[in-house]
């Protein structure tokens, strides 16, 4: 069985390494890949947004089922445009993916149907944006309102920052199109939670819940990125509050998106904060989380390949979604200056005895040498018994992993230990 895989980054491998578990697999491709998936897959150079030659790749090679992971390709319509040619796949439909791709309509769809979020406005011109945060409360938060690689959301912190945020986004235009509107939205606080779940449009199957760190440097200082490490399960996100969420947002999220004749199949990502008031959704991602599915595919018992078909195909009431009752840590490796500047081409050393658990995101193969070519290099992911034994023996591992530049958060899992 032939399977293509969609996108080049530390998610993507993870998924790959799990989808290798099933036997029947002949073949995976990934498209583009990088440097260190490599070794677990056949990289084929083309951009994960030039659906074209994705889709004359999967018909040229005879792709049995195709897994689209990241948010571009799938806001574009990917999916869309592979199940024109009768390649099943994993993911939403375009019409579908909308739910990341505008925040605009994610916000107006859980007023719409009464699903717990922060309070918000939405502002197309610069002008009334600017005259609102004259008396908006503050904190607040500034999101653009397309894809932004992450990137599109300001936390402010005074009355000033709201408002250069905002002309940075509207006027200066620094996310590009993704800022022509703007969302404003309450401040909230309390722990934040990732929960990752297949949907089948019908049924969601929440996966292990998880505790993302955003920030660059230890201590939660610095700039914000892409993530810096997460760990499986989450303290905070008890059974109670897990139940709680299933009620009031997940099956409510996937009743809505029927109503809205936009039925959601894949992976759907809830993005919550616990509240006082309660769990709220602060976003939603129409795929996998990076660096969640690190941490949370390693922790699946069951196939990957027979979830993700329950998923295309409509039956995911009746197929097993099993997890390990253990814990999980992932650390990030980054190289020096990241999110920012920084310098790339070194190589990357990776001891045989880990490369099992490491997930690769910006490396490039140069002479049969692997070496640093992206921000944020490779994740670390340990599996134990406890949470204090996962995080020790990530960073364990993360010793037999070195490039000249590498930098990494030496607290990824000190909120939870505290928590618990």
């Amino acid at each position: 069985m032939k399977i293509m895989v969609v996108g080049g980054g530390g998610r993507e491998h993870a998924i790959i390494k799990k989808l290798k578990e099933n036997k029947e697999i002949t073949e995976i491709y990934a498209l583009p890949g990088n440097g260190g998936i490599a070794a677990d897959a056949t990289c084929v150079p083309v951009k994960a947004t030039d659906l074209d030659v994705i889709c004359n790749f999967a018909k040229e090679n005879a792709i049995d089922y195709a897994v689209v992971a990241p948010d571009d390709p799938l806001v574009l319509g990917c999916v869309d445009a592979l199940s024109e040619l009768g390649i099943p796949c994993f993911g939403p439909e375009k019409k579908a993916a909308i739910i990341e791709g505008s925040k605009v309509f994610s916000k107006n769809l859980m007023k719409k149907y009464g699903i717990p979020t922060a309070e918000y406005e939405v502002f197309t011109d610069l002008e009334s944006a600017l005259n609102y945060l004259e008396t908006a409360p503050i904190p607040t938060v500034i999101k653009a309102d397309g894809l932004a690689l992450g990137k599109g959301v300001i936390i402010a912190m005074t009355r000033d920052e709201a408002k250069a945020a905002v002309r940075s986004m509207m006027e200066d235009k620094i996310f590009g199109e993704s800022g022509s509107q703007v969302v404003v939205e309450e401040f909230l606080t309390g722990p934040e939670v990732s929960v990752l779940s297949f949907t089948d449009g019908k049924t969601v199957v929440p996966m292990i819940s998880s505790m993302d760190h955003k920030r660059a440097l230890d201590g939660d200082k610095g700039l914000n990125t892409g993530g810096m490490g997460t760990v499986a399960p989450n303290p905070y996100y008890t059974k109670e509050i897990a139940d709680r969420c299933m009620k009031e947002i997940f099956l409510p999220t996937i009743e809505a998106m029927n109503k809205e004749d936009r039925s959601f199949k894949g992976c759907l990502y809830f993005g919550l904060m616990l509240t006082e008031k309660g769990p709220k959704v602060i976003e939603y991602n129409c795929r996998f989380g990076d660096p969640e599915t690190q941490v949370v595919l390693p922790l699946l018992e069951s196939d990957l390949l027979t979830v993700m078909k329950a998923t295309t195909n409509g039956t995911l009431a009746e197929t097993e979604v099993k997890f390990a009752d253990k814990n999980a840590c992932c650390v990030i490796m980054a190289s020096a200056g990241y999110p920012q500047k920084y310098e790339s081409g070194y190589e990357i050393k990776i001891a045989d005895e880990v490369k099992d658990s490491v997930y690769v995101a910006g490396a490039k193969l140069e002479d049969g040498i692997l070496k640093n070519a992206g921000g944020r290099v490779l994740g670390v992911t340990a599996v134990e018994e406890t949470l204090e034994k996962a995080i020790d023996s990530a960073y364990e591992k993360v010793q037999k992993v070195t490039f000249a530049n590498a930098f990494y958060r030496k607290d990824i899992g000190k909120k939870a230990k505290e928590a618990k």
